[in-house]
């Protein structure tokens, strides 16, 4: 049984071991109420499994074939509605200029959990035993030998089949004005924590394979420097940066408020953040693309970013659209 720990307890752990440079991996739930901080040494790879931009507790993923299926049975569109016109509500009163709305979509699927995380392809990965498991495109910070810290906000995705699709989200008014918001909000982010925060890369592209196709997304690099004492103030610095704003929105602290109401249901992991810290560097991703194992069968959750100029026929769209499986889909799927 894997322990959770209380938020203090989880930052005095990550602020020892990274004073003693231990290597640890950690996961933290949206709410903060559940954090997991483990020795790398001790992560048990039997309940728990973690692929972190390569870095993995295990040697070999299996390989097998089996027909794989994958369906998704919509919310409601009046409970989407219903929502959704909350958040229009607080958007326009001022009370928030970008919020992150998200809910679960039942699945139907002949894949566990596990089958499912072996199958993925993604740069973060990590599967808990008839919890969750997690295939993240999106990078929360990186923290370098030298104390750099780099945060890589996503915002903005299209159908990569439509014609010009690039061009379409890059021109986007909507998607432009969500990207900027996310951008100036982490910015500040990282400012409470380093030095000389700059923009160095802004609105990039990166193309992200699906069962459905392929996706493109935006994504922005904001880099700042970390004092050289930052190892032993790590757990400080990542609490401080939470919730991520590219999954909560702007201002933060309202925005939140406002998200616990809109979708009525805490987040737990979903839309929190995992990563390793290896003794000398730091890698961390956002939990999106995200199924979760619930009383009542599986869950894929998925959201999207709301402003005032949003529609919501296409917010809908977008949600459901990101309940995937990141792999090239085929009638024999060969799972790994």
């Amino acid at each position: 049984m894997i322990q959770t720990l209380d938020k203090a307890e989880a930052i005095r752990r990550m602020n020892r071991w990274g004073s003693e440079g231990e290597p640890f991996l950690f996961i933290i739930d949206f709410e903060m109420k559940r954090p997991i901080v483990l020795k790398l040494s001790e992560a048990p790879a039997e309940s728990l499994l973690y692929d972190i931009n390569g870095r993995r507790n295990f040697r070999q993923e299996p390989l097998f074939k089996k027909s794989a299926f994958f369906e998704k049975y919509p919310m409601p569109r009046a409970a989407y509605h219903r929502a959704f016109q909350l958040v229009m509500d607080n958007l326009k009163a001022g009370n928030s200029y970008l919020l992150n709305l998200a809910f679960p979509t039942p699945i139907s699927t002949n894949l566990t959990l596990r089958e499912a995380f072996f199958a993925s392809r993604a740069r973060y990965r990590l599967w808990l035993d008839n919890q969750f498991v997690c295939f993240s495109p999106e990078c929360f910070v990186t923290i370098d030998e030298n104390g750099r810290i780099a945060s890589f906000p996503m915002k903005g995705t299209i159908d990569a089949s439509l014609s010009e699709a690039e061009q379409q989200l890059m021109d986007n008014v909507k998607e432009t004005a969500e990207h900027a918001t996310i951008v100036d909000l982490i910015r500040n982010d990282l400012s409470m924590a380093a030095e000389h925060v700059a923009v160095k890369r802004y609105r990039y592209i990166e193309r992200i394979e699906t069962h459905q196709g392929g996706l493109l997304q935006s994504s922005s690099e904001i880099i700042g420097q970390l004092a050289g004492d930052y190892q032993g103030r790590i757990g400080d610095i990542i609490f401080q940066l939470l919730p991520a704003g590219s999954i909560s929105g702007a201002p933060k602290r309202k925005t939140v408020e406002i998200i616990q109401v809109a979708e009525g249901q805490e987040r737990g992991y979903y839309t929190g953040i995992c990563g390793i810290f290896d003794g000398q560097q730091l890698d961390s991703g956002v939990m999106i693309r995200f199924i979760e194992q619930t009383a009542e069968g599986m869950v894929f959750k998925s959201g999207g970013g709301i402003t005032a100029r949003s529609i919501e026929e296409e917010e809908y769209a977008e949600m459901l659209r990101k309940a995937y499986l990141p792999f090239a889909f085929s009638p024999e799927l060969a799972v790994r």
